[in-house]
């Protein structure tokens, strides 16, 4: 099939924002259990969040999902104060997850009755859209609704999800296999016309500077993808815009592939994303007992994929009346903090000639197709592979004349060697080094290394900005 039409060079903005936020919030954040997949799991027969449900709500016969959405009010959100966390954070391109697997749609929808304006009276996407881009932010949208397609069915045959009269809450019921990820039985025509109407309507009446596609995409036949594409691309009034997709769900050059929790271990020669949360449970929603990162960790993660030739797309989920936890804040006022002091290291940089140097050794990690499938099976993902980087550990950006060596932890002596930087390396000769923070600092260039003392009113940092004029 040919493609040619939806082909898309990556905008410069977006090179140069690496940095995006993103927010899972719908009717799954008031029973706020485990976590987002919890509209499905619940009907699993048996699972822990079945379990759970049955204790707290009653039968599925008697309390389903659908019994969720009037009690998803959002009495507090506020679309401005959204943006000004965005803003506050650092990140450069942001939104909500339009709609996620369980047809609940956070816009006004002609298409789908079950959306935020019909039970909220709000249109979460078109508030956000103005709301960002009134602070200069750019406007993400996401869609996950090729899930739709078997995700309510159910081990329980008494579950409300067969009773013919809620179909418009959770479609018509289906072989319970459609629940896999790849179905022997796929979408029908009917199934593919209402998706491919949801992705009309949000790209036509938002015009979304990002679209972004959850996996399983592969599910929804070629021509209507392509049509997806096109709707966005030629259709839509959409200028400089951008999709992302997962996984082999487009052709390459369609837009930007994301590595889901993921990263590379070298740089790449085109700008990728990776979509990944601040919270330390193994969900992308709100959930009792909520946990979440440190603002180091994220650091570290933006600082290597930045490094490598990515976008770094970070989610946080906020509870179900709209507002966020304190303790989600605390730790992105920090992310926004450093970035506000060392952003020139990040924002508008390109990779230089080496990513990366350290002990620490660097791997290929993504949530592919094999992790979702063991998801689908457990009720819950797997965790992707822990990587915790030391003050042995440097990531390079470029600006210009400018060098910028991200060191990722702090040194035991004051100083840092850096030995990509060596006469002999990357780097023949040099202009000035700089501590970001506190001005310039001695340093010894030797053909083997450049070795950089701090200086003496170097602030407490985490992570230290060493920044190199070249002549």
């Amino acid at each position: 099939m040919d493609w040619s039409m939806q082909m898309r060079d990556c905008p410069q903005w977006f090179r140069d924002a690496k940095f995006g936020m993103f927010f899972h919030w719908g009717v799954y954040s008031v029973p706020a259990c485990e976590n987002e997949w919890y509209s499905r799991n619940m009907y699993l027969k048996g699972s822990k969040q079945n379990l759970e449900h049955v204790k707290r709500f009653g039968k599925l016969s008697e309390f389903g999902y659908k019994d969720f959405i009037p009690m998803f009010k959002g009495e507090n959100f506020d679309a401005d104060e959204w943006a000004e966390l965005v803003v506050r954070t650092g990140a450069k391109y942001a939104g909500p997850v339009s709609e996620h697997a369980d047809n609940y749609s956070l816009w006004n929808s002609d298409v789908n009755p079950i959306n935020s304006v019909t039970y909220m009276g709000r249109d979460v996407v078109g508030e956000c859209a103005e709301a960002f881009r009134k602070r200069g932010i750019k406007f993400l949208a996401t869609l996950h609704h090729q899930w739709l397609w078997g995700w309510f069915m159910s081990s329980d045959p008494d579950a409300d999800v067969y009773d013919p009269k809620n179909e418009v809450y959770y479609g018509p019921a289906l072989p319970l296999e459609t629940c896999r990820y790849m179905p022997y039985r796929m979408p029908d025509e009917k199934f593919c016309k209402v998706w491919l109407e949801k992705v009309r309507e949000v790209a036509t009446k938002y015009k979304p500077d990002v679209l972004y596609y959850d996996s399983r995409m592969l599910i929804i036949p070629e021509e209507v993808r392509r049509e997806a594409a096109d709707i966005y691309y030629n259709q839509a009034g959409v200028t400089d815009g951008i999709m992302t997709y997962k996984q082999a769900d487009f052709p390459k050059g369609v837009g930007v592939y994301d590595v889901e929790c993921g990263r590379f271990a070298e740089k790449q020669p085109y700008t990728w994303q990776t979509d990944d949360r601040l919270e330390d449970n193994i969900t992308w929603c709100i959930v009792q007992d909520p946990k979440y990162k440190s603002a180091y960790h994220i650091l570290q993660q933006l600082c290597d994929v930045v490094s490598k030739n990515g976008n770094l797309l970070l989610n946080v989920g906020p509870n179900a009346d709209g507002t966020f936890p304190e303790e989600a804040k605390k730790e992105l006022y920090k992310v926004g903090d450093w970035l506000n002091r060392y952003g020139e290291a990040i924002y508008g940089t390109v990779p230089f000639e080496v990513a990366h140097e350290g002990v620490t050794k660097a791997t290929n990690e993504d949530y592919n197709v094999e992790r979702v499938k063991q998801q689908m099976k457990d009720g819950i993902a797997m965790e992707a592979g822990q990587y915790r980087l030391t003050g042995q550990d440097f990531r390079f950006t470029q600006k210009g004349k400018c060098v910028y060596v991200l060191c990722m932890g702090k040194s035991d002596t004051g100083e840092y060697k850096v030995k990509s930087l060596g006469r002999a390396a990357h780097l023949r000769d040099i202009a000035k080094v700089e501590v970001l923070g506190a001005g310039e600092a001695e340093y010894v260039h030797s053909e083997d290394s450049l070795a950089v003392k701090l200086p003496q009113n170097v602030p407490d940092e985490d992570i230290y900005v060493i920044k190199v004029t070249r002549p």
